[in-house]
């Protein structure tokens, strides 16, 4: 029938979103703390969380990570290799799984809302992005095309999800854009903002595409964790 999705052997040939793995309600406990639902969308599934982060689990990550920035990296389609690009013009960093008590703590609470372990989680990333700099929209899942990220994929499985935790109040721009979907995240101190792009058909979801707009003024703090199928294993420890 018209509208239906084409099946080949049982499985999707395009993607169907599935439902959040987050919980549903307006709240969400984590042991004592208390996370307020602001928003949840369908395509690609998303939640926007108040409070997910305090001021100073904020303000420990931004000291953290300062003294240890370079110069953002992405992956080049073609090598699969991380390199420096024009589009990212950020700088940051990665914390490694559990380096502190504070990176466990947060750690824990983001396999809890995602009821995936905390394995399945690549390395914190810190972003600091100044005035005038920003990232192009893009994906967040391995595209196959090239041997470097098969070869991850094989080792850790594909990206299924993304959490955006937003660290500092931005004064202008600096926005977290779906330009697919016309829909847009003002960044705000605490506020974390999770979406998923990837079923269990191993199929992603191309309506992810996301940007962070060129920041006007000040400057903006986000930390990321990107989540795999199951246990990720960096290519130095494979």
């Amino acid at each position: 029938m018209p509208g239906e999705t084409l099946e080949i052997g049982g499985a999707p040939v395009t993607y169907e979103a599935e439902p959040l793995r987050v919980p549903d309600g307006p709240l969400i406990r984590f042991g004592e703390r208390k996370t307020r639902v602001i928003s949840r969308m369908q395509r690609p599934a998303a939640v926007l969380l108040d409070d997910f982060l305090g001021a100073n689990e904020c303000e420990q990550l931004i000291a953290l990570a300062r003294p240890r920035l370079n110069r953002s990296t992405v992956v080049d389609p073609v090598t699969g290799r991380n390199v420096v690009a024009g589009h990212r013009s950020s700088d940051g960093m990665f914390f490694r799984l559990g380096e502190t008590p504070l990176i466990a703590r947060l750690e824990a609470r983001i396999a809890e809302l995602t009821s995936l372990p905390v394995e399945n989680g690549e390395g914190l990333q810190l972003l600091h992005y100044g005035a005038g700099t920003e990232s192009t929209p893009h994906v967040d899942y391995l595209i196959p095309g090239n041997p470097a990220n098969r070869e991850s994929i094989a080792r850790s499985g594909q990206r299924v999800g993304t959490l955006l935790m937003y660290l500092n109040d931005v004064e202008g721009g600096g926005e977290t854009v779906f330009p697919q979907l016309g829909w847009s995240v003002v960044p705000q101190r605490g506020q974390a903002l999770y979406f998923e792009y990837g079923n269990r058909f191993g199929l992603s979801d191309l309506s992810s595409l996301h940007a962070s707009t060129p920041l006007r003024t000040g400057e903006k703090w986000v930390a990321t964790k990107w989540i795999r199928t199951r246990r990720f294993v960096p290519r130095d420890q494979a």
